[in-house]
């Protein structure tokens, strides 16, 4: 069930499960009483979009619903700390905190027992930031501490940094799996306005991601998200979107990637052939090609782009992936192919 909000809530609906806040842009101050009584109106609450929101008031996101398990932010601002798991601690939670020692105590005892009994921190299992400039690689490491979380997509989060990226990725430490280690999906993508210094935070997953499956990449972060792919032994899916690619620079970054199930492009603009015409007999048996519209098969290639059948914008790219990963099923969405004037 949808529901569109304003700042008022009197009237609660034990049964909502999906909220979407919209505030005026130049940011309305989201309060903490307003969440309070959010949480108490919707208990079973579990999807929470907020749209040019300033969170900048809140002391962390555990003020949240604690029902929560999806949270996007758009053209939202943050304060720093905003990711931590621990609120600032008072007198009060000092207090309440130094009684419960013989408990932790006992838990520490018995491993099992503490994943059993005590609560898992935030419950939150899909964060989705969509330009969300203030976001930094201070908030990423925050999110390390998020024992559920398993989906992140991060658009046009300017400030995000390769090093970031490669400090929060799951990887093996002293005591066990580091990081981001619950990952399965990220998306990392870079389409917004100008202005910013292009950080190019895809080059950190050139150390590797332990248990990364998918991976999405968008705009300028396709070119340096694919020259690190290789290095994620785990991934399952990868899904190129809104950028302008070439075949040979797919043929290669798709070489290492024995693993792939699926290969998806999305808004994709395939770049035609470059260089040279080819010549007879070189190309294996090729010529039906771009680069061979003014020859013979003249009529026939114009037929083709006549009836452009947009699920497979390029057949010699579909070929040449069929060769290099023939267990990859081939997705092509709303695609085109480039052009020249010339």
């Amino acid at each position: 069930m949808h529901h569109r909000a304003k700042m008022n809530i009197q009237r609660g609906n034990s049964s909502l499960s999906t909220l979407l806040c919209f505030f005026a842009r130049g940011g309305t101050f989201l309060s903490e009483s307003w969440l309070k009584a959010l949480s108490t109106k919707c208990p079973r609450l579990s999807k929470l979009y907020l749209l040019h929101a300033d969170l900048r008031s809140l002391p962390s996101c555990q003020v949240l619903p604690p029902s929560l398990l999806v949270l996007e932010l758009r053209g939202c601002e943050l304060p720093r700390g905003f990711f931590n798991q621990a609120l600032p601690t008072s007198p009060a939670q000092e207090r309440a905190e130094a009684t419960s020692s013989v408990s932790a105590q006992q838990q520490r005892r018995d491993p099992k027992r503490k994943r059993l009994d005590s609560p898992s921190g935030i419950p939150i299992e899909t964060l989705v930031l969509n330009n969300v400039p203030s976001f930094t690689d201070q908030h990423l490491e925050s999110l390390t501490s998020w024992e559920r979380l398993s989906r992140l997509e991060l658009r046009d989060t300017f400030r995000v940094t390769a090093n970031g990226l490669r400090s929060c990725a799951a990887k093996d430490g002293t005591c066990g799996v580091e990081g981001l280690s619950r990952l399965k999906f990220l998306e990392i993508g870079i389409t917004g306005r100008q202005g910013y210094q292009l950080q190019m935070a895809s080059l950190g997953l050139g150390a590797g991601w332990l248990g990364l499956e998918e991976l999405s990449l968008g705009g300028k972060e396709v070119g340096p998200g694919l020259l690190c792919a290789s290095r994620l032994k785990d991934l399952k899916r990868l899904c190129l979107w809104a950028c302008t690619l070439s075949e040979m620079q797919i043929v290669r970054s798709c070489r290492m990637l024995r693993g792939l199930h699926q290969l998806e492009f999305l808004d994709v603009t395939f770049q035609p052939r470059q260089g040279p015409q080819v010549v007879e007999g070189e190309g294996g048996g090729e010529e039906e090609e771009q680069d061979g519209e003014e020859a013979a098969g003249e009529e026939n290639s114009n037929d083709d782009n006549k009836t452009l059948d947009m699920n497979d914008p390029i057949p010699s790219l579909r070929r040449s992936l069929a060769v290099l990963l023939p267990s990859c099923t081939l997705v092509f969405t709303n695609c085109s192919i480039q052009i020249n004037a010339d």
